[in-house]
C-alpha cells in the first residue's frame, strides 16, 4: 500500500475516530505499527455496530461517543449473546462475520484489561466478558471448502473466454448502448490487463490496487506488493499478463492524463470535463468484475475467486504446493492444501482418459 492510499485509509479511519469514544482512539493508535490500516478501517466498523446496539438497547442513554467504560465492564455474557444474535438474525452476519466482529471487540477488551493503565497504574477495566466468549465452531473440511469454492471459478478454456470477452465481446453485445459501448471502448485495456493480472499472478484484491508504476519489472514479469502483514514481496506474473499490461501501459497517460507525481497503474476514469485521475480504488475493481462476470454468465465471479481460479489452475499443472503457498503469500501451508481437493475432479477425469 503506498503513502497516498494509507492516507486515504487513514483519513477515514479518523472520521470515525472523531465519533467513538475516546479508549478506542486510543486502542486504535496503538495497533497502527502492527495492523494494516484496512484491518484498523474493519475495527472502527464492528465498533460503530457495537455501541450503536448499546445506545438502542438502553445500556446508556447517552451517544455512541460517551459511552463509558463502566458500561463495557457491566456488560454480562447473556448481554453479548444477545448482540451476536442481533448480528446473525437482525443483520444476516453468516457465522464467520461473527468471528471476525467478535475478534475485533475481544481485541479491544483486551486491551483495555491488560494493557491500557490508568494514572494510577490501575486497568482501565477489572472485568472483561469478552474474554469469556467462544467463538463459533466453523466445522468444515478442506474438501468442503474446496466444494463451495469449486462452481465460482474460472477452468480451462475459461480463462481466454473471460478475458476476449472483457477485451472485445462485452462492448459488441452493447453496441446499440452508446453509454455503455464507450466507456467500455475507453477502459477496456485497463480493465482486461486488471482481469488479465489476477488471473496469471493470484494476486489480492488490495495487492492489486495498491500497486505503483515503479512496483512492475516488465523484463522479469514482477510486481512487488505489500502482502498481509506488511511484508513486500515480488511476485510473479504470466506472458498473457505482461502482453496485456504492456497494451495497458501504451495508452495509460494519453487516455487517463495522470499527473506527474501519480504513479499508482489503474487509473479511474476522470468524472466530467475538469475531473482528476485518481487511484481506481478496490471497491471499483470489485465493481467492474462483477459487472463483467453477470454479462459473461458467471454472476458468482468475484474478485477473489479469480484468485481462486489462478491457483487451481496453477496446482493442477504444476503440482507445487510450497512454490503456491509463496506465490499466493499464505501463511499456513494448511491454506494452500484446499487447491489440491479442488483438483480432484481433474485428476478423476486424466486418469479415466488413459483408457481412451
Amino acid at each position: 500500500m503506498d503513502k497516498q492510499m494509507k492516507m486515504h485509509y487513514m483519513n477515514r479511519i479518523d472520521e470515525k475516530l472523531s465519533d467513538l469514544p475516546w479508549f478506542v482512539t486510543e486502542f486504535i493508535d496503538s495497533r497502527k505499527r502492527k495492523l494494516s490500516p484496512t484491518t484498523l478501517l474493519n475495527y472502527c466498523h464492528d465498533y460503530i455496530i457495537f455501541f450503536d446496539w448499546l445506545v438502542a438497547e438502553n445500556f446508556t442513554e447517552d451517544s455512541r461517543k460517551n459511552i463509558k467504560l463502566a458500561t463495557l465492564e457491566k456488560l454480562t455474557i447473556r448481554e453479548v449473546e444477545n448482540f451476536l444474535s442481533f448480528l446473525e438474525y437482525q443483520l444476516g452476519n453468516a457465522k464467520l462475520t461473527i468471528n471476525r466482529k467478535l475478534s475485533s471487540l475481544k481485541s479491544l477488551f483486551d486491551y483495555l484489561q491488560n494493557k491500557a493503565e490508568t494514572n494510577d497504574l490501575k486497568p482501565y477495566i477489572q472485568r472483561n466478558v469478552m474474554a469469556k466468549m467462544d467463538l463459533n465452531v466453523i466445522k468444515e473440511s478442506q474438501e468442503t471448502i474446496a466444494n463451495r469454492i469449486d462452481g465460482k471459478i474460472l477452468r480451462e478454456d475459461d480463462f481466454e473466454s473471460f478475458r476476449q470477452f472483457i477485451a472485445h465481446d462485452f462492448g459488441e453485445i452493447n453496441k446499440e448502448n452508446k453509454r455503455i459501448f464507450n466507456f467500455h471502448q475507453f477502459n477496456r485495456e485497463r480493465d482486461t490487463a486488471i482481469v488479465s493480472l489476477i488471473l496469471g499472478s493470484g494476486l489480492r484484491l488490495s495487492e492489486v490496487a495498491g500497486i505503483n508504476i515503479e512496483d512492475l519489472d516488465m523484463n522479469k514479469a514482477l510486481v512487488r506488493v505489500i502482502r498481509k502483514g506488511n511484508k513486500e514481496q515480488y511476485v510473479y506474473f504470466s506472458k498473457q499478463a505482461l502482453l496485456d499490461l504492456e497494451n495497458y501501459l501504451q495508452i495509460r497517460e494519453s487516455r487517463y492524463i495522470p499527473e506527474k507525481n501519480e504513479s499508482f497503474l489503474f487509473i479511474a476514469a476522470s468524472i466530467g470535463r475538469k475531473g482528476k485521475s485518481r487511484r481506481l480504488t478496490q471497491r471499483s475493481i470489485e465493481k467492474l468484475i462483477e459487472k463483467y462476470a453477470s454479462a459473461f454468465g458467471k454472476p458468482a465471479l468475484t474478485v477473489h475467486s479469480l484468485r481462486h481460479s489462478f491457483a487451481t489452475r496453477y496446482h493442477l499443472e504444476n503440482n507445487d504446493v510450497p512454490r503456491l503457498k509463496n506465490q499466493l503469500g499464505h501463511s499456513s501451508i494448511q491454506t494452500t492444501m484446499i487447491y489440491t481437493h479442488l483438483t480432484d475432479e481433474e485428476m478423476r477425469k486424466a486418469v479415466n482418459n488413459m483408457d481412451k
